[in-house]
């Protein structure tokens, strides 16, 4: 299994692009929320089994991490759960930030990770949250800091 560096480092190679990376913070999560509201509306079973094989691979890759994702995850399922709104809603979601996320690709000028590896629509998520995290607790030792630290 490869490390979260590894990982976080093949991902990074496509989205250098400072309007990319921003589309991808914004719809990445987007995608994720959409996702899971999606899912909810069929079946809660399936999404709580989904969502926990996520947070035991995350999980394996970095703790601090998982459990922010954790933490999001909670927070993205209480509001689909309060929100009045049906599948259609979270649908349209999907495809407008999968748009976002195609045109930061073309700005970028390189192929989404996920063509080369699927797993990559997992690092997705943990990647934009490993960014928030630096942002947010700047004395945090995350991957990008652990990674700005060893140069």
């Amino acid at each position: 299994m490869k490390t979260i560096n590894q990982w976080f480092d093949e991902y990074g190679e496509s989205h250098q692009n400072k309007t990319n990376k921003m589309i991808h913070w914004l719809c990445v999560p987007t995608i994720l929320f959409s996702i899971i509201g999606i899912l909810a509306h069929f079946s809660v079973l399936l999404t709580a089994l989904i969502v926990t094989l996520t947070l035991i691979f995350y999980s394996r890759l970095d703790l601090v991490l998982a459990v922010a994702m954790a933490a999001l995850i909670f927070v993205m399922a209480w509001l689909i759960l309060i929100l009045p709104v049906g599948v259609g809603f979270y649908i349209a979601l999907f495809i407008f930030a999968w748009i976002g996320q195609f045109y930061g690709h073309k700005i970028e000028g390189k192929k989404p990770s996920f063509f080369k590896d699927l797993q990559f629509l997992l690092i997705g998520p943990i990647w934009c949250m490993d960014a928030y995290l630096n942002k947010l607790v700047p004395k945090l030792e995350t991957h990008a800091r652990a990674q700005m630290n060893a140069i």
